[in-house]
């Protein structure tokens, strides 16, 4: 086991950790999966149902994913996706910085480059996809599933995000 390998999971586990937890919030904390939905609906996407729970359930399964270290590149597509999602619809207005009203995009970004990152490099030694043979090394075709998942974005917004119309009255235009 080298340096090397300590790292892959550590990364694997902190991205897992955080898809994971914010995946069973959505469902079960705070408003539950109803608040989760109503702020779909809030934020443009149609229909608000689908998307809260579709985002969800992928932040779940992207969770597990990344901790088991299988099919890590498919991971790190479904972390991309929805975090390139999230930073259109909610976070990129607010500027870079989390503090900032709104929370700014610099924690989607990070989270966004990691999973990027980790798609390339893949999921090392201490994992499922090492022992199943999976993506190991993934290099270039791990990068571009991982990098694919802001493809998926990209027309999942272009099909179903319908942001409220600006008013100028209230913004200023």
């Amino acid at each position: 086991m080298s340096a090397t390998d300590i790292g892959q999971l550590v990364l694997r586990a902190a991205l897992g950790v955080v898809f994971l937890a914010h995946g069973y919030n959505h469902i079960f904390g705070g408003g539950k999966i109803a608040g989760t939905i109503r702020w779909f609906g809030s934020l443009g996407m149609r229909p608000a149902v689908v998307h809260g729970w579709m985002a969800s359930l992928v932040e779940l399964g992207a969770g597990v994913l990344l901790l088991l270290g299988l099919a890590t590149p498919l991971a790190c597509a479904a972390v991309v996706g929805t975090m390139v999602v999230a930073w259109v619809t909610n976070h990129r207005k607010n500027g870079f910085f989390i503090f900032r009203p709104g929370e700014g995009y610099e924690y989607v970004m990070t989270l966004t480059l990691a999973a990027v990152a980790l798609s390339g490099i893949g999921a090392g030694r201490i994992s499922l996809d090492h022992a199943l043979g999976w993506f190991e090394p993934p290099g270039w075709i791990g990068l571009g599933l991982g990098a694919a998942g802001a493809v998926a974005a990209a027309a999942l917004l272009a099909v179903s995000w319908r942001p409220a119309p600006k008013n100028p009255d209230v913004d200023g235009l």
